[in-house]
Protein backbone atom coordinates (compact mmCIF):
# COMPACT_ATOMS: atom_id res chain seq x y z
CA UNK A 1 0.00 0.00 0.00
CA UNK A 2 0.92 3.52 -1.06
CA UNK A 3 0.31 5.72 2.05
CA UNK A 4 -0.80 9.15 1.68
CA UNK A 5 -1.24 12.49 3.32
CA UNK A 6 -4.12 14.65 2.03
CA UNK A 7 -3.35 18.64 2.96
CA UNK A 8 -5.97 21.53 1.93
CA UNK A 9 -7.70 24.10 3.74
CA UNK A 10 -11.20 23.31 1.74
CA UNK A 11 -12.85 20.24 3.59
CA UNK A 12 -15.12 19.24 0.63
CA UNK A 13 -11.84 19.19 -1.49
CA UNK A 14 -10.10 17.26 0.84
CA UNK A 15 -12.63 14.77 1.45
CA UNK A 16 -13.42 14.36 -1.94
CA UNK A 17 -10.13 13.91 -3.02
CA UNK A 18 -9.38 11.13 -0.34
CA UNK A 19 -12.53 9.68 -1.25
CA UNK A 20 -11.01 9.19 -4.85
CA UNK A 21 -8.12 7.92 -3.79
CA UNK A 22 -9.47 5.49 -1.26
CA UNK A 23 -11.27 3.87 -4.73
CA UNK A 24 -7.65 2.54 -5.30
CA UNK A 25 -6.61 -0.74 -4.02
CA UNK A 26 -2.94 -0.18 -3.92
CA UNK A 27 -3.79 3.97 -2.22
CA UNK A 28 -4.31 4.63 2.08
CA UNK A 29 -4.75 7.78 3.15
CA UNK A 30 -3.70 7.72 6.73
CA UNK A 31 -3.82 12.08 7.41
CA UNK A 32 -6.05 14.85 6.57
CA UNK A 33 -4.54 17.95 7.25
CA UNK A 34 -6.65 21.50 7.00
CA UNK A 35 -3.06 23.85 6.79
CA UNK A 36 0.45 23.78 6.41
CA UNK A 37 2.06 23.62 10.17
CA UNK A 38 -0.82 20.87 10.18
CA UNK A 39 0.24 19.07 7.22
CA UNK A 40 4.20 19.04 8.29
CA UNK A 41 3.12 17.81 12.03
CA UNK A 42 1.36 15.11 10.55
CA UNK A 43 3.78 14.24 7.60
CA UNK A 44 6.16 14.18 11.28
CA UNK A 45 3.91 11.93 12.60
CA UNK A 46 2.44 9.43 10.17
CA UNK A 47 5.29 9.14 7.60
CA UNK A 48 3.66 8.47 4.97
CA UNK A 49 4.78 7.70 1.52
CA UNK A 50 3.14 10.58 -0.31
CA UNK A 51 2.26 13.72 0.38
CA UNK A 52 -0.67 15.60 -1.77
CA UNK A 53 0.06 19.44 -0.61
CA UNK A 54 -2.78 22.22 -1.89
CA UNK A 55 -0.27 25.44 -3.22
CA UNK A 56 -2.06 27.98 -1.39
CA UNK A 57 -3.07 27.24 2.34
CA UNK A 58 -3.32 29.59 5.45
CA UNK A 59 0.13 29.34 7.58
CA UNK A 60 2.81 27.44 5.04
CA UNK A 61 2.12 27.22 1.86
CA UNK A 62 2.65 23.59 -0.65
CA UNK A 63 5.72 25.00 -1.45
CA UNK A 64 6.87 25.96 1.88
CA UNK A 65 5.16 22.54 3.18
CA UNK A 66 6.95 20.96 0.60
CA UNK A 67 10.24 21.87 1.79
CA UNK A 68 10.08 21.18 5.58
CA UNK A 69 8.18 17.71 4.39
CA UNK A 70 11.30 16.61 2.44
CA UNK A 71 13.68 17.98 5.52
CA UNK A 72 11.34 15.91 7.93
CA UNK A 73 10.95 12.84 6.13
CA UNK A 74 13.28 12.31 3.54
CA UNK A 75 11.58 9.39 1.92
CA UNK A 76 8.21 11.04 1.57
CA UNK A 77 7.52 12.42 -1.84
CA UNK A 78 5.51 15.65 -2.67
CA UNK A 79 2.98 16.53 -4.90
CA UNK A 80 1.64 20.59 -4.89
CA UNK A 81 -2.05 20.73 -6.08
CA UNK A 82 -3.11 24.05 -7.46
CA UNK A 83 -6.00 25.71 -9.09
CA UNK A 84 -3.76 28.46 -10.77
CA UNK A 85 -0.18 27.66 -10.93
CA UNK A 86 2.14 29.86 -12.42
CA UNK A 87 5.20 28.84 -13.94
CA UNK A 88 7.46 30.19 -10.85
CA UNK A 89 5.10 28.58 -8.69
CA UNK A 90 6.53 25.49 -10.59
CA UNK A 91 10.31 26.36 -10.46
CA UNK A 92 10.17 27.37 -6.58
CA UNK A 93 7.89 23.81 -5.92
CA UNK A 94 10.39 21.68 -7.74
CA UNK A 95 13.22 23.75 -5.80
CA UNK A 96 11.85 22.89 -2.55
CA UNK A 97 11.66 19.00 -3.24
CA UNK A 98 8.31 18.52 -4.81
CA UNK A 99 8.29 15.94 -7.46
CA UNK A 100 5.07 16.78 -8.87
CA UNK A 101 3.00 19.60 -10.11
CA UNK A 102 -0.94 18.84 -10.48
CA UNK A 103 -3.64 21.05 -11.45
CA UNK A 104 -6.58 20.39 -9.30
CA UNK A 105 -8.98 19.96 -13.01
CA UNK A 106 -7.01 16.59 -13.20
CA UNK A 107 -9.26 13.69 -13.61
CA UNK A 108 -9.16 11.19 -10.63
CA UNK A 109 -7.37 8.27 -12.58
CA UNK A 110 -4.35 10.73 -13.49
CA UNK A 111 -4.09 11.81 -9.50
CA UNK A 112 -3.79 8.88 -8.82
CA UNK A 113 -1.35 7.41 -11.05
CA UNK A 114 0.54 10.76 -10.13
CA UNK A 115 0.69 9.36 -6.52
CA UNK A 116 2.31 5.99 -7.86
CA UNK A 117 4.57 7.58 -10.20
CA UNK A 118 6.27 10.19 -7.81
CA UNK A 119 6.14 6.99 -5.18
CA UNK A 120 8.40 4.85 -7.60
CA UNK A 121 11.03 7.55 -7.84
CA UNK A 122 9.47 9.53 -10.89
CA UNK A 123 8.24 13.05 -11.42
CA UNK A 124 4.90 14.96 -13.23
CA UNK A 125 4.51 18.45 -14.33
CA UNK A 126 1.33 19.68 -15.63
CA UNK A 127 1.24 19.43 -19.16
CA UNK A 128 0.00 22.73 -19.84
CA UNK A 129 1.99 24.32 -16.33
CA UNK A 130 5.03 22.85 -17.95
CA UNK A 131 4.40 24.52 -22.02
CA UNK A 132 3.81 27.95 -20.25
CA UNK A 133 7.12 27.69 -18.53
CA UNK A 134 8.58 27.00 -21.11
CA UNK A 135 7.16 30.71 -22.65
CA UNK A 136 6.76 32.47 -19.67
CA UNK A 137 8.90 35.86 -19.04
CA UNK A 138 11.67 35.57 -16.46
CA UNK A 139 10.87 37.98 -13.48
CA UNK A 140 13.25 41.20 -14.40
CA UNK A 141 13.34 42.56 -10.43
CA UNK A 142 15.47 41.92 -7.85
CA UNK A 143 14.95 39.30 -5.11
CA UNK A 144 14.99 42.63 -3.12
CA UNK A 145 12.58 44.61 -5.25
CA UNK A 146 10.42 41.71 -5.37
CA UNK A 147 10.44 41.61 -1.75
CA UNK A 148 9.01 45.26 -0.97
CA UNK A 149 7.04 44.50 -3.90
CA UNK A 150 5.16 41.64 -1.97
CA UNK A 151 5.18 43.46 1.03
CA UNK A 152 3.40 46.48 -0.83
CA UNK A 153 0.48 44.18 -2.11
CA UNK A 154 -0.75 44.38 1.33
CA UNK A 155 -1.05 48.28 0.92
CA UNK A 156 1.29 48.66 3.66
CA UNK A 157 2.88 52.38 3.56
CA UNK A 158 6.32 52.46 3.02
CA UNK A 159 7.07 52.96 6.59
CA UNK A 160 6.05 49.44 7.03
CA UNK A 161 7.16 47.89 4.75
CA UNK A 162 10.47 49.76 5.32
CA UNK A 163 10.07 48.44 9.36
CA UNK A 164 9.54 44.91 7.98
CA UNK A 165 11.86 44.74 5.46
CA UNK A 166 14.82 46.46 7.20
CA UNK A 167 15.27 49.17 5.25
CA UNK A 168 15.75 52.92 4.91
CA UNK A 169 12.10 54.50 4.07
CA UNK A 170 13.91 56.30 0.91
CA UNK A 171 15.43 53.09 -0.13
CA UNK A 172 11.82 51.09 -0.34
CA UNK A 173 10.80 54.09 -2.30
CA UNK A 174 13.70 54.16 -4.49
CA UNK A 175 12.90 49.60 -4.85
CA UNK A 176 9.13 50.38 -6.03
CA UNK A 177 9.85 53.14 -8.34
CA UNK A 178 12.35 51.07 -9.95
CA UNK A 179 10.30 47.83 -9.56
CA UNK A 180 7.40 50.13 -11.95
CA UNK A 181 9.89 51.15 -14.46
CA UNK A 182 11.09 47.59 -15.09
CA UNK A 183 7.29 46.48 -15.18
CA UNK A 184 6.77 49.72 -16.92
CA UNK A 185 3.50 50.23 -14.67
CA UNK A 186 2.04 53.45 -13.68
CA UNK A 187 1.51 52.70 -9.81
CA UNK A 188 2.31 50.87 -7.06
CA UNK A 189 -1.06 49.14 -7.15
CA UNK A 190 -0.30 47.98 -11.52
CA UNK A 191 2.98 46.75 -10.40
CA UNK A 192 1.69 44.11 -7.85
CA UNK A 193 -0.64 43.42 -10.49
CA UNK A 194 1.77 42.38 -12.76
CA UNK A 195 4.05 40.46 -10.40
CA UNK A 196 0.92 38.58 -9.35
CA UNK A 197 -0.15 37.81 -12.56
CA UNK A 198 2.91 36.26 -13.37
CA UNK A 199 2.89 34.42 -10.60
CA UNK A 200 6.41 36.00 -9.10
CA UNK A 201 5.00 36.02 -5.66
Amino acid sequence: MIRVLLADDEELVRTALAALLTLEDDLEVVALAADGHDAVRLAREHRPDVALVDLDMPGLDGIAVAGEVTAAVPACRTVILTGRGRPPHLRRALEAGAQGFVTKGASGTTLAGVVRLVHDGGRYVDPGLAADALTAPACPLSPRELDVLRLASFDLPSSVIAQRAHLAVGTVRNYLVSAQAKLGATSRAEAVRTAARFGWF
